[in-house]
């Protein structure tokens, strides 16, 4: 049946007000949550981002809404009507503009550990997206990525760095300065989390999709306008050709750990002349697919949606060829994960003069 276009106008608000946090994100907000995904198909959506199809009245108009939404509720922090909360530790907020997978999960990772190394002893908050937990919760390696998400149990699981996860960025830094010993403070994915002060912003940019046509949501894949780039302060290009204001950063990832036993590992081009099932339930499934080809690899591919939660069925395909899946994905079909079932974990790779810079904003007093 046919919606009338006013009936989806009114069901998109909802979402809308939601996204922007005026609606609380209980089982009301799940439904509506629910509403948005159904009103219009992510596949043709993105088509009309991505492939330059214009799109249509309805979604213009909606993202013009959105668009003043948006500038109403950064001016009301800018201009002090809105409260943000400043923490004792440095705050580096790490996010992007666009909706879908940019790294910023392995860009996370990487400051931590860069961060570590030059004796900093980070902590990270990240909201759970997927995740159930209402209250601000503590990762450990028990933790259910259906409770925390998949990236807060994926960076855990990589730096064994304190994270917390909560939709209230401020409770959830609390808690984590409360532990004691947190320096520095990273924000997965809080670009737009305005309530937290921030002292580094960095935006992570998918180096071949860029910001697809440039419009806002739901017209395009932006949640803010590009412009937002001109106060963030570093930009960061992930693939492709980066531009003379970002910084290049790159994926690299070359072997396959077994999900059944972390020890066991391959070399990715030892399945190079096998044919394999490749799984991958992120922002965009497409990345690592070329990344099996870049390595020799003909691929069967089953993309999912961004942090989908995934059940046995899923990763069975009814034959013996072993399957390959992104490490975020890895992390919560391990427990149902067979003997030729691997993950394939990327590194970010990213200059050292972006890393010394980093360090030197973030300079202690004493330093």
């Amino acid at each position: 049946m046919r919606r009338h276009p006013a009936t989806e106008t009114r069901r998109l608000l909802c979402v809308l007000f939601l996204g922007l946090g005026r609606v609380s994100a209980g089982a009301v907000g799940t439904r509506l949550l629910q509403t948005g995904r159904l009103m219009f198909d992510t596949g043709a959506l993105q088509a009309v981002w991505y492939s330059g199809r214009p799109p249509s009245p309805v979604l213009r108009s909606l993202a013009g809404l959105y668009a003043g939404l948006t500038a109403l509720r950064r001016g009301l922090y800018r201009r002090g009507l809105f409260a943000s909360v400043r923490l004792p530790v440095p705050v580096v907020v790490v996010g992007n503009i666009s909706i879908g997978g940019t790294g910023k999960t392995p860009l996370v990772i990487a400051l931590v550990q860069t961060l570590r190394a030059r004796g900093w002893n980070p902590g990270v908050i990240s909201r759970g997206y997927a995740g159930t937990a209402r209250t601000p919760t503590l990762v450990d390696a028990q933790s259910n990525p259906q409770i925390v998400g998949d990236e807060a149990c994926l960076i855990f699981q990589t730096t064994q760095a304190p994270v917390i996860v909560g939709r209230d960025r401020v409770a959830a830094a609390r808690r984590l300065l409360e532990s004691g010993g947190i320096d520095v403070l990273i924000a997965d994915d809080g670009l737009q989390h305005y309530r937290l002060a921030r002292d580094i912003e960095i935006c992570v940019i998918d180096g071949e999709r860029r910001f697809g046509n440039g419009h806002l949501l739901p017209a395009g894949p932006l949640r803010e306008p590009v412009t937002r780039l001109n106060a963030v302060t570093f930009r960061i290009c992930n693939g492709g050709i980066a531009a003379a204001d970002e910084i290049g950063m790159a994926l690299s990832g070359d072997e396959a750990v077994s999900l059944r036993d972390p020890l066991q590992r391959r070399a990715l081009r030892d399945f190079s002349a096998l044919r394999v099932h490749a799984v991958a339930g992120i922002g965009n499934p497409m990345r690592f697919f070329a990344q099996l080809r870049a390595h020799g690899i003909d691929p069967i591919e089953h993309a999912f949606a961004d942090h989908h939660a995934f059940a046995a069925g899923d990763i069975e395909f009814g034959d013996a060829l072993p399957v390959l899946m992104t490490e975020k994905d890895a992390v919560k079909c391990r427990r149902f994960a067979h003997q030729d079932h691997w993950s394939v974990p990327v590194q970010a790779l990213l200059p050292q003069t972006f890393l010394d810079t980093l360090a030197l904003r973030l300079r202690r007093p004493s330093d």
